[in-house]
């Protein structure tokens, strides 16, 4: 079977990108081309691992998680840094990356002040830098 993307599905992931629960009645218009057959590709697109999930944008300051931060973590406890990010609700991303520090952590917060409480208890860990959003400019970019 071929793994690549024809531009048939190239146009299926961009309706779907744009409307995760698009109807494939809607898509299958759209494509020109019939329900059964868009089913069949969304489902091969699926078991490839090409379309990895579905998700639900939230209103994250009416969660009270409005406070968006990035903090740069220099470390050599990685895995346990891993435990610990993993297990903390506040963190909603965590990349390993190069350069001066080893790791960068995608906090979602209610204010400044659990930034701080955050940051103070990833000190345990080694030296850290917080860069906090003042404004989100590009969030859930179509790619296609």
């Amino acid at each position: 079977m071929s793994t690549a993307v024809d531009e048939i599905d190239l146009k299926i992931l961009k309706l779907l990108q744009h409307e995760a629960r698009m109807p494939i009645a809607r898509i299958s218009k759209q494509i020109a081309m019939s329900q059964p057959s868009v089913k069949e590709r969304i489902v091969k697109l699926e078991e490839r691992g090409v379309i990895t999930g579905y998700s639900t944008d939230l209103n994250l300051r009416e969660l009270q998680r409005g406070t968006t931060s990035f903090i740069l973590m220099k470390t050599e406890q990685c895995s346990e840094l891993v435990e610990f990010c993993t297990q903390s609700k506040q963190v909603t991303g965590l990349f390993r990356i190069s350069g001066e520090y080893n790791y960068l952590i995608h906090v979602q917060t209610g204010s400044v002040d659990e930034v701080a409480d955050f940051q103070d208890a990833l000190a345990r860990f080694g030296p850290s830098k917080s860069h906090i959003s003042l404004k989100n400019i590009l969030d859930h970019r179509i790619l296609l």
